[in-house]
């Protein structure tokens, strides 16, 4: 199978590359490079194409070279939204559509898309069914819902086969540190490596549904090979809520050092808890075998732990300083 991933050159989808390859699809890919990189690549077999998924006719040429897509491209964050909100409409919504486009003009090809759990915004109840009412809290959050709206139309309107996953914390190997917009897992992984303080939005009693990047790579896979498409978005994730100052704890007993936190106000948009239900995944895909929090925690750990400079380690001091309470993590 041919499989075109939009996206390809990012964090997962350089591992979904890996992924398929390893199970004999032929993978091409299409990114911008605005946020992948060429060296998530090194030593994968595709054939990369730089440019756009807002380049309609570069969409329908690499589609129609294709058997299936996987649309990954996305402008990410909350915070980048908060700044450029057109720009996360134009990439998420408007490149969305042109991916969908594609896939209809060329005869109607197979679509996996990332959606985001983020469209549940707040509505408080947990755990999250796909049936809830969406409440985004942000432009990205609502640019994902217009991009699985549109997925799911092109499903009921032009009989194209989709399926939207709606993404919850995904983390593992090859995930970015060191910008403004990281992740939690591989900022808090990063800045602990390095001896600096790792700052944490709130008291860090905010609960995540994180899943390990392979677990999604295979789930991708397996929907990809089953042709699988579903009327509805469909959470991809287990249900394995941490808070996280749980996972500052793991990680100070990982990393075998002491974290030094700076607890600093709440971000505008961030959902204060998110736990996904998994029944409507695990009827459409019964034998997904999801990788553990923990065990996906040191897999990431001992990656990040390659590419971090070997600088010497700063000297940490507690502080404690209007808003900004810093406190120390021990490890166990």
């Amino acid at each position: 199978m041919r499989t075109l991933i939009t996206g390809g050159a990012g964090f997962i989808g350089a591992n979904l590359a890996r992924e398929l390859l390893l199970h004999g699809h032929t993978v091409s890919i299409l990114d911008d490079l605005s946020t992948g990189r060429e060296t998530n690549l090194d030593g994968v077999d595709v054939d990369l194409t730089v440019g756009s998924i807002l380049d309609l006719e570069l969409m329908n040429t690499l589609a129609a070279d294709a058997e299936s897509i996987v649309h990954l491209a996305a402008r990410s964050s909350v915070p980048r939204s908060l700044n450029d909100p057109i720009a996360s409409h134009l990439a998420n919504a408007s490149g969305t559509l042109n991916v969908l486009e594609a896939a209809r003009r060329v005869g109607g090809r197979h679509v996996v898309m990332a959606s985001s759990s983020s469209v549940y915004g707040a509505n408080p109840e947990l755990p999250k069914r796909e049936s809830l009412a969406t409440r985004p809290m942000s432009p990205y959050a609502a640019s994902k819902l217009a991009a699985e709206a549109y997925a799911l139309a092109y499903r009921s309107s032009f009989d194209i086969p989709t399926i939207a996953f709606r993404f919850f914390n995904v983390f593992g190997p090859l995930q970015p540190a060191g910008h403004v917009y990281a992740a939690v897992i591989p900022a808090f992984v990063d800045a602990a490596l390095r001896g600096r303080a790792i700052t944490v939005h709130g008291d860090g009693t905010q609960s995540r549904d994180f899943t390990h990047v392979s677990t999604v790579c295979s789930t991708i896979r397996l929907a990809l090979e089953r042709k699988i498409s579903s009327p509805d978005p469909v959470n991809l994730a287990f249900g394995s809520r941490i808070d996280l100052n749980q996972v500052l704890s793991l990680i100070a007993t990982k990393v075998d050092e002491p974290l030094v936190i700076q607890n600093v106000g709440n971000r505008v948009g961030d959902v204060a808890h998110s736990q996904a239900d998994c029944s409507l995944l695990t009827s459409l895909i019964p034998d997904i075998d999801p990788v553990d929090f923990e065990d996906g925690l040191t897999q990431t750990i001992e990656w990040m732990r390659t590419i971090v400079d070997q600088q010497p380690r700063t000297e940490l001091s507690i502080a404690l300083s209007g808003d900004n309470a810093r406190s120390r993590i021990p490890q166990h």
